[in-house]
This record gives C-alpha cells, structure tokens and sequence, in this order.
C-alpha cells in the first residue's frame, strides 16, 4: 500500500521532470514512510464508519429509547459535551471533526438509522463551503442535505436541520475567507425553506449566535468557527426547543 501511494504522489513530479541549474528542493519531512502509512490507514476509511462502530453494536444491545436523539455533524457537535448541556437525556453525539455532508451521508446508516432514534439533528455545511472534501456547488451540498433528511424520514426519524453558525474574524485567522458568510446565508435560506416544504424542524442556530455585523459574537468562540461554553450555552436551548418541537409532532 505504501509503495502504491508514493508511485501515485510521484506521477505528477514525473511528467512535468526538467534538469534544473540550481539544486534547491522543498524540506522533506524526516519521517515519509510513517506519514505515507498513516495517510493510507485514513484513507481506508475516508468516511470513518469506523469511529463510532464499537459504541454504535455496544448502543443496540440496548433497549430502544424512544427519546433517543442523534446529533451529527462535524467538530461543532464533536465537541460539544451533551450530558453537560443536556443532563439525563438519551441524546447521542455522532459528529465528527473536519467532515463534510457527503461523508456523513455515508454514515446515516451505521451513525443514525440503525440506532433508531426518533429524532435526528444535523448541523453540517460549514466545512463543504471550506472545500475540506474538495469543491462543491451549492447543489450538491443541499442534495446530500435532501438524501440525509429523505433517508431519516423513510425510517420514521424526525429531522432537525440546524442553521450554519456564524463565523468571524475576531481572532487570530480571518475565518470568514474560507468560510465566506454570504455561502452561510444561501446554504441557510435553503435550509430554512426545505424544512418548511417538508415538514422538519428548523434550529435558528446561526440567529442565536450572530452578533449585529454579521459575525460570530465575539466571547463566545475560541477561534472565530468553534463555539466555546458561552457560545453552546446558547445553542443547548435553540436545540432543545426544536427537539421538543421534533417530537411532539
């Protein structure tokens, strides 16, 4: 595998080769055969059904909960700790660092149905607008959206679809250049009307959040993407709300 894997990384350094005057290569890394093996390990599992499978079988030996709710999503729900913000409920965090909708759209399945939850939360988009998976069109991501809400609905899930959170360039990076807010602002006016066409729950996340220029408030992320406690104490009852709604229905 790791042969394989440098033969492919040199094909474009072969066909553009030339003989140069002055010898002046890039710094290579002191360890290549490691990172080639770790860089094949990930991409054995470039969805990484892998992360929760153990928890997931250890999940269904259990009775059903009928409260049961699973949030996915990518390092916002992550690292959000749901016992802390919601105590005593049957919620199941399923959010991966980095992940895109396609990738979780794979997931729904081994993360989400299987567990059979009565509600799903999905909070997802931002790192499709930062092209972390490569590029998309508009689209493409609201499709991958419609598959994950149509697939949950088939199998009696209530969806919840949450509204991109703000960014800001409070910090030290200028989050808003990969993450441009006028991409958030379409990505959530559809996500708004697709949950009132079919009857899913809307979580105004990003209106609990955003500050009067636009932006993430400022305080309530560590690094101008990521919520810190201030700012999940701010999104627990935008969440509560739509669940309730979720499940009364």
């Amino acid at each position: 595998m790791t042969r394989l894997l440098f033969a492919a990384l040199l094909l474009p350094c072969l066909a553009s080769a030339q003989l140069v005057e002055d010898y002046n290569p890039p710094r290579a890394n002191c360890c290549l055969p490691g990172a080639a093996q770790t860089l094949a390990n990930q991409l054995l599992d470039w969805n990484q059904l892998g992360r929760y499978h153990a928890d997931n079988e250890k999940l269904k030996t259990q009775p059903r909960d009928a409260q049961r709710v699973v949030f996915m999503g990518d390092s916002i729900t992550d690292g959000w700790k749901l016992n802390q913000y919601f105590p005593g409920k049957p919620y199941v965090n399923r959010g991966i660092s980095g992940q895109t909708t396609p990738q979780m759209l794979v997931r729904m399945f081994e993360d989400v149905i299987n567990l059979e939850p009565a509600a799903i939360i999905i909070l997802a988009g931002t790192n499709d607008i930062a092209r972390n998976t490569g590029p998309e069109t508009l689209a493409m991501v609201e499709e991958n959206f419609q598959a994950m809400a149509e697939l949950a609905q088939v199998h009696k899930i209530r969806v919840i679809l949450c509204a991109l959170t703000p960014v800001s360039d409070y910090g030290p990076k200028k989050m808003t250049e990969g993450r441009p807010p006028a991409d958030i602002l379409k990505l959530n006016a559809w996500l708004k009307d697709y949950a009132a066409r079919t009857h899913a729950v809307y979580a105004d996340y990003f209106g609990a959040l955003v500050d009067d220029k636009g932006m993430l408030k400022d305080g309530f992320s560590r690094d101008g993407l990521h919520p810190n406690d201030k700012g999940y104490e701010l999104m627990a009852p935008v969440a509560a709300a739509a669940i309730q709604q979720a499940l009364g229905k």
